[in-house]
């Protein structure tokens, strides 16, 4: 080599080692007393049972002393978290790499093409517009105006078909509840009157007279955040006139059921219902709204299975079902008679989970195969013409359009491939790039790949797991182990900016596909649901055993994150197991089992979880793994943050709470256990960027921190 040539490689190492700072974890952090948790006398009987429920009175989320109580355990956390000495540096490091414009796909309504950007750190992403393809673009709406903080977001939009009316709603401080406003979208001129306490709503124009909406009699007692929620009513709001002279169309106490919503088929002719008491399953009712006076009729009468009107021509109704098809297909009718037993198979069942979507007159069959993307092209006789040709292995969206559309913009990602967005034309079937993503992430420094381990039943569970290339397993990696399974939900490949921080300093990020979710349709869901709900947290306990024997990582570098369901998880695996993991970040968690299902609209996530109410068998169930429950006294648990919001009225706090409370009282040894309790926040949707990245400081520092990671910068 020659000399001068090694003197400069030499030189330009030492810059680069003295350019960079480690920062190590402080050696010790003073950890203020735990607030002294007043504890009450309640208990409940089940089946002869005596359960005490000492914290109780922490379910009253909006009373003074629970506020007072919130706030003295914020005043612990943050001292904790004050002293962590590489937090501001994870903090600046990630508020650079948010700092980038980022971008929606494009969509056409009426005589503009609308999208979404954040300049970088924005609170909330900007609706903008564009006449023409020279058109100048404009801001439509601005969602950083609806409130000084950002804490208002923008949560939904519907246009009319002929793109003259929008409705949109919005969410305050995170919650469900929402409200809607109309404007013109020719001049943003208001019209009528702002729609309230709408929840669990799309919006569906018919023509521009007005729109469907669903909603429930808001609580009068009690906190309107828990307050249970339980009769779904899908209205016709007729715009200029007061939403208290909404027709009722479906729902209420006439046909009560816990979920019901409301759509049109792209030509207006057809209102399709759905309606359902669980997350799962559900029946199905269409009304021709071509002939004036005609009924609602039924298509599925029981609540077994999952269907969906995808499109129609003429009265042939396209419909997505899993009758007799676990892992979904689609058949045809027609609306005249629309039974299941007229149903005709177009694109039957295949060995992969299907989730359908339509545009330019075809029908795009994207598939879950392995829990990554697969899609093909068919025609509207079921005909395949192609498969799409994606530019990697990961998570494809986006394939649907309108009718005429010559072409749709689909979205692609992976562990290690940022959102990236496509244009697909569909005639010819080729993608070209529309828009890079502008994140600070080099993918060819880093691997992501899948691996099949074995559950304790002897199940092969699938994990991808994410990390610079060239890592040594020698087991002391720090590493985030992350799962859901429920709800019928599939964790795909999806890149998280948040996680560069993990992944540049050398450390591991794995997702678990559990049992409990969809990845593998029906069957996979229903082996991770009631009696089954066992089956979950051992694959993932078993997902953690994987990571240590191959030498990825050990205990004392391992920490859990999940969140809603997620949170569940991590809950009941730390207190089954709390020697294996060294951290754990239970999110908004579902953490009492026996009560969950008394609060908001927490009774429909009965058919994964079944409830203390059902018979005794599934109260010994559900009690033996409930993490309230479940903690013992005595116990040395994972450093544990649990984190929740203040107007989380999906999974309410008091979940967060009570297990905080009753984790803090019971551990034993140095390990910190912390709640953070954002507020002004909800379950998660339409969160600020400030306090996302806030929050994601918190979450690596503590992580770090706890094991004994130190941060180069």
């Amino acid at each position: 080599m020659n000399k001068n040539f090694k003197t400069i490689v030499l030189a330009t190492l030492v810059t680069a080692c003295q350019n960079e700072k480690a920062i190590n974890p402080a050696e010790e952090i003073t950890l203020l007393p735990y607030p002294s948790t007043e504890k009450g006398n309640v208990a409940d009987s089940h089946f002869g049972t005596t359960v005490p429920d000492p914290y109780r009175w922490l379910e009253n989320d909006t009373a003074a002393d629970t506020k007072a109580w919130v706030t003295e355990q914020n005043k612990v956390t943050n001292a904790y978290l004050d002293q962590i000495p590489f937090r501001d540096a994870i903090y600046a490091r990630l508020e650079k790499l948010w700092n980038y414009e980022r971008f929606s796909a494009p969509f056409k309504e009426g005589d503009y093409t609308y999208f979404y950007k954040n300049d970088g750190l924005q609170n909330q992403s900007v609706l903008y517009r564009q006449k023409g393809e020279d058109g100048t673009t404009e801001i439509f709406l601005d969602p950083n105006k609806f409130s000084e903080d950002g804490t208002t977001s923008l949560a939904g939009i519907a246009f009319s078909r002929d793109g003259s009316l929008v409705a949109y709603q919005i969410s305050e401080g995170g919650s469900d509840w929402r409200k809607v406003i109309v404007i013109r979208t020719e001049d943003k001129s208001i019209v009528g009157d702002t729609l309230l306490d709408v929840k669990f709503s799309d919006l569906a124009w018919r023509g521009n007279a007005g729109f469907y909406y669903s909603s429930y009699d808001k609580p009068v007692e009690g906190s309107t955040l828990s307050g249970v929620t339980d009769e779904h009513k899908l209205y016709f709001h007729t715009l200029n006139t007061p939403q208290g002279e909404d027709k009722l169309v479906f729902g209420g106490s006439v046909t009560p059921r816990r979920y019901i919503g409301g759509y049109l088929t792209e030509d207006e002719r057809f209102l399709i219902i759905t309606a359902a008491n669980t997350t799962s399953g559900g029946e199905l009712y269409i009304q021709d709204l071509s002939k004036p006076g005609s009924p609602i009729l039924t298509v599925v009468d029981n609540f077994e299975k999952n269907h969906a009107v995808i499109d129609n021509e003429g009265e042939r109704l396209f419909i997505y079902t899993n009758l007799n098809a676990p892992n979904g297909k689609i058949v045809t009718v027609d609306a005249s008679n629309p039974k299941p037993e007229n149903w005709v198979d177009l694109i039957p069942e295949t060995e992969n989970v299907l989730n359908p979507g339509t545009g330019g007159g075809k029908i795009f069959a994207n598939y879950l195969k392995d829990a990554t993307s697969m899609v093909q092209q068919y025609d509207r006789n079921g005909r395949l013409e192609r498969a799409i040709e994606l530019p990697d292995v990961g998570s494809a969206a986006g394939f649907s359009a309108k009718m005429d559309d010559k072409e749709l913009y689909y979205s692609f990602t992976s562990y290690v491939y940022p959102p990236t967005i496509f244009k697909y034309n569909i005639a010819s079937g080729t993608s070209e790039l529309y828009k890079a993503s502008g994140v600070d992430f080099d993918p060819m420094k880093y691997e992501s790949k899948q691996v099949f381990y074995t559950s304790k039943d002897g199940t092969k569970i699938p994990m991808i797991i994410t990390h610079k290339k060239g890592l040594e397993l020698d087991g002391h990696n720090p590493t985030l182990l992350y799962g859901y399974g429920g709800f019928d939900i599939s964790l795909t490949p999806s890149f998280s900016t948040s996680n560069i921080i993990l992944l540049e300093q050398g450390g591991v990020y794995a997702v678990a596909n559990l049992r409990g979710g969809g990845e593998y349709g029906e069957k996979w869901h229903l082996a991770g649901t009631k009696l089954q709900k066992q089956h979950v947290f051992d694959d993932f306990i078993a997902a953690a055993e994987y990571l240590i024997s191959e030498r990825y990582t050990s205990p004392e570098k391992l920490g859990i994150a999940g969140g809603s369901n997620g949170g569940l998880l991590v809950g009941a695996t730390m207190t089954q197991r709390p020697e294996l993991f060294k951290v754990a970040l239970p999110a908004v968690g579902v953490l009492d089992m026996l009560r969950y299902h008394k609060f908001t609209a927490g009774a429909g996530w009965a058919y994964d979880y079944g409830t203390a109410d059902d018979n005794e068998e599934m109260f010994n169930y559900l009690y033996a793994y409930s993490p309230y429950h479940a903690l013992k006294p005595g116990t040395v648990y994972p450093a544990t943050m649990v984190t929740t919001a203040d107007h989380d009225d999906r999974v309410v706090p008091a979940h967060s709470f009570k297990f905080a409370a009753r984790l803090q009282e019971y551990h034993k040894g140095s390990n910190p256990v912390l709640i953070r309790i954002e507020t002004k926040a909800g379950h998660g949707a339409g969160k600020p960027t400030a306090m996302v990245i806030a929050e994601q400081t918190d979450k690596w520092a503590f992580l770090f921190q706890n094991t004994g990671t130190s941060y180069v910068e």
